[in-house]
């Protein structure tokens, strides 16, 4: 293995200048390794086809796992559908089975290249999937270009906007108030501010929202709102990314999640549908795990409903 100056050690993330990876190959690099994973893998999703297709000339295996999966279904989940096709054309399996018992090829099926790979004769999507993959298409459509930086939410299966803030026990906050919060959330005191959140009645149920905080997804709404229900909760954290959250039945059932992050090894089949057809798309994903169906991104970006004050209480110990 060369030194960082020349091994793939010092590559970073950016993997799309195929003379600058040839060069270091040529002195020695490892295609085997990279920073304790493999570099197809990491060309596959952040390369571009003639990197990942020199790669898949050096390596000993095409198929070799990282984390459970393959550089294809690497490929595939990340949208990157001309790496897709030189991995292909180098040896690598689209219907090998993966998470979830999906192979590569039949993942694609949902997405937005079903004409990836030449299908064998039998295989296909069910019915229940093409109608997924159809709801997905349209609910990222409808929340497309909604920004969400900062903000929380809660997603709620069952009950309408008038139930949700019965069970939180709010109350309506006067327009001037929130005309003024709106324009400038961080002029008010945060202990101010995270006890007013939006909550607005979509298809399926309804959203609790608050765009410049976390308040939806702490653990003391999401346990009032779930009681004989299920709510998703997420918090676009600016520091650290989107942090995601399952409440059923009153009870915390998920933490620190990380919704729209793509297929996890051990994920169920359904999970890695969902996780596929949402990946990057974190406010769509948490809509659709509690069934709902809005419309447009009004729910979570304003004005909603009905904007109402929490009670002051402790919301992290529930």
């Amino acid at each position: 293995m060369a030194g960082e100056s020349g091994g793939l050690v010092g590559m970073g993330w950016d993997w799309t200048d195929v003379d600058d990876v040839r060069r270091r190959l040529a002195e020695g690099a490892d295609p085997e390794e990279w920073s304790g994973g493999r570099p197809l893998h990491r060309a596959a999703v952040s390369g571009s086809p003639e990197v990942v297709a020199e790669l898949a000339g050096r390596v000993t295996d095409v198929d070799a796992l990282e984390n459970g999966v393959t550089a294809l279904w690497a490929a595939v989940v990340s949208r990157k559908p001309e790496n897709a096709r030189v991995l292909a054309a180098a040896g690598a399996d689209p219907w090998r089975p993966s998470a979830g018992s999906w192979s590569p090829g039949r993942l694609s099926l949902a997405g937005p290249t079903p004409d990836l790979f030449p299908v064998p004769a039998g295989v296909g999507l069910s019915d229940a999937e093409r109608a997924a993959a159809r709801e997905a298409e349209r609910l990222v459509t409808a929340l497309d270009g909604l920004y969400y930086d900062g903000t929380g939410l809660a997603c709620v299966a069952g009950i309408n906007a008038a139930e949700a803030v019965r069970r939180l026990e709010a109350t309506p906050v006067a327009d001037e108030i929130v005309d003024e919060l709106v324009e400038d959330p961080y002029a008010y005191d945060m202990d101010e501010s995270l006890r007013i959140v939006g909550v607005t009645t979509v298809p399926g149920g309804c959203v609790v929202t608050q765009p410049w905080g976390y308040a939806p997804q702490t653990p003391g709404v999401l346990t009032r709102l779930s009681a004989g229900t299920v709510c998703y909760g997420l918090y676009a954290n600016p520091k650290s990314g989107d942090q995601g959250s399952i409440a059923r039945h009153a009870a915390i059932e998920g933490w620190d999640l990380h919704p729209g992050g793509g297929p996890d090894e051990g994920d169920t089949p359904e999970e890695v549908l969902m996780s596929y057809l949402y990946h990057v798309e974190p406010v769509a994903y948490a809509c659709a795990f509690a069934g709902l169906s809005p419309v447009d991104s009004r729910a979570v970006a304003g004005p909603p409903d009905v904007w109402v004050e929490l009670p002051d209480r402790d919301y992290w110990s529930h």
